[in-house]
């Protein structure tokens, strides 16, 4: 189990290239990856994508690459010389002020736009095999801190999920005695209406059908299979996220059942609890994958 929250940073520099990968991910309902990257690096987008989606499933993952090259051939610097000319043409106009003309080619260089500096061309090829190893260990180290977030939500999901199965049981077992204790109060409430004997076959039909409407058999067995379905779900070395919501889902459809159906002050007290618990896990189960 993994969680979608987590970070990981890496850097390389491969002949004179230097790039540096950020990765952040948050919770989202599906693979959602935002590239933020300089203008010269956005033929790198499509492949980003591609990559951290053959190693992630789900969660808003934000991508912040930072580039320089420091080769030798990575800029080019032109000269304006029409520019420069114009420049010249205007201080030969004023020559006749008395003032010494001290050009020189440092001082040409100083004059505004006359040396113009671009960035060369990228070798895409050389980038793009940069960023795939960058990229690579960045990965690895957001893996690694979700795996250790997904550990700790693992452990917390397993604890309340024991919980709904112990208090599953307490409701198993709690049932049959709804049944006496009904069964004691109608007894009870006939006698003192009538005053008299209470028509054992007529008490018991009201109790069977007593019985037939708050039976949760059922859903004490729909319980019972899905707290396995999650405990199997949370050993799972795949991403379970999806899943893990649908049957809390239903889980909470069940619970809510076993509570309306509920005669009992006992039995309602648990589902209330129970309801609890499988709110917490539906929270929790957004943050995994």
């Amino acid at each position: 189990m993994h969680s979608m929250t987590g970070y990981g940073r890496a850097f390389r520099e491969i002949d004179g290239r230097q790039l540096t990968v950020e990765l952040k991910s948050v919770n989202h309902r599906f693979l959602d990856v935002a590239v933020r990257a300089p203008r010269s690096l956005m033929f790198l987008e499509d492949a980003v994508r591609k990559q951290i989606g053959a190693r992630l499933s789900r969660g808003h993952v934000d991508v912040f690459l930072t580039y320089r090259n420091l080769r030798t051939d990575a800029r080019r610097v032109t000269v304006d010389r029409a520019l420069f000319e114009a420049y010249a043409a205007a201080l030969d106009g004023v020559a006749d002020v008395g003032l010494r003309d001290d050009r020189t080619l440092m001082g040409v260089a100083r004059m505004p736009d006359v040396l113009t500096v671009t960035e060369a061309d990228e070798d895409q090829d050389a980038v793009l095999a940069l960023l795939r190893e960058t990229l690579d260990g960045a990965l690895d180290q957001l893996a690694a801190m979700r795996a250790r977030e997904g550990e700790a939500i693992r452990r917390d999901l397993s604890d309340r999920v024991d919980a709904i199965e112990r208090m599953t049981g307490e409701i198993e077992a709690r049932y049959p005695e709804t049944v006496r204790e009904y069964t004691e109060r109608l007894r009870a409430a006939v006698r003192e209406l009538i005053g008299g004997e209470v028509d054992e076959t007529r008490l018991m039909m009201e109790v069977a059908l007593m019985a037939d409407r708050s039976a949760i058999a059922e859903e004490i067995v729909r319980l019972g299979s899905h707290v396995r379905q999650l405990r199997g779900l949370f050993d799972s070395p795949e991403p379970v996220g999806r899943r893990v919501d649908f049957i809390i889902q239903e889980l909470n459809r069940e619970v809510n059942t076993v509570s309306s159906k509920s005669q009992d002050i006992p039995i309602t007290r648990l589902t209330v609890d129970m309801k609890a618990e499988i709110e917490k896990l539906r929270e929790q189960v957004q943050n995994i994958e």
